[in-house]
């Protein structure tokens, strides 16, 4: 019996522990699917057998002791039995720090604003965007891709800094009204590597 850490393939998200015996793990390469052993019920078990949210086999790695699975997967619905993403949902102890990773600052952000198209808030300039309509929010990416030129040109990164992160904003604003996500343009740079 070995321990299993299942992760989501795209974003690193643990998702669960659980544990495989030898016949899961058979069953897990035969099937494309996860298959643990349920040490409660005492029996192999396809996550998702009764959920529907399977998870897929994407990458299957040992760890340095040939003790530990590691699992890539994608995930359909919720990992959790109680309906969560994940099934590390409840803090324990909880410090600040700075959460950089750019996808996850993208992503964050680009749910700020399709939260704002979903939801108006009164006062909100990615409302006023949204409002004004697609000419406002394409004049705003020229405009804004203009002052990158021009901050580019200065021997100074600060204000160009600004600039990009200005231009980054009004473009996921554009991608928001017409419909695009990050996975879409993500899985069009990816073909193009």
């Amino acid at each position: 019996m070995v321990p299993v850490i299942t992760q989501d393939y795209k974003t690193g998200e643990v998702l669960m522990l659980a544990y495989m015996n030898e016949e899961a793990y058979q069953k897990t390469i035969e099937t494309g699917k996860m298959v643990y052993y349920s040490r409660s019920r005492q029996k192999l078990w396809c996550k998702g057998e009764t959920s529907g949210h399977h998870q897929y086999v994407k990458h299957l790695m040992i760890d340095c002791d040939s003790d530990t699975i590691l699992a890539k997967v994608r995930q359909i619905g919720a990992a959790c039995h109680t309906g969560h993403a994940t099934c590390f949902f409840t803090d324990l102890v909880k410090k600040e720090y700075d959460d950089t990773n750019p996808l996850t600052v993208f992503q964050d952000v680009y749910d700020i604003i399709k939260d704002r198209k979903q939801n108006p808030k009164e006062g909100s300039y990615t409302n006023y965007l949204f409002d004004k309509g697609i000419d406002k929010i394409l004049k705003k990416c020229g405009e804004e891709a203009t002052e990158i030129v021009i901050a580019a040109k200065n021997p100074e990164t600060e204000e160009l800094k600004y600039e990009i992160s200005d231009f980054l904003y009004h473009l996921m604003v554009l991608m928001a009204e017409c419909g695009l996500s990050w996975n879409d343009v993500i899985k069009e740079l990816a073909h193009r590597r």
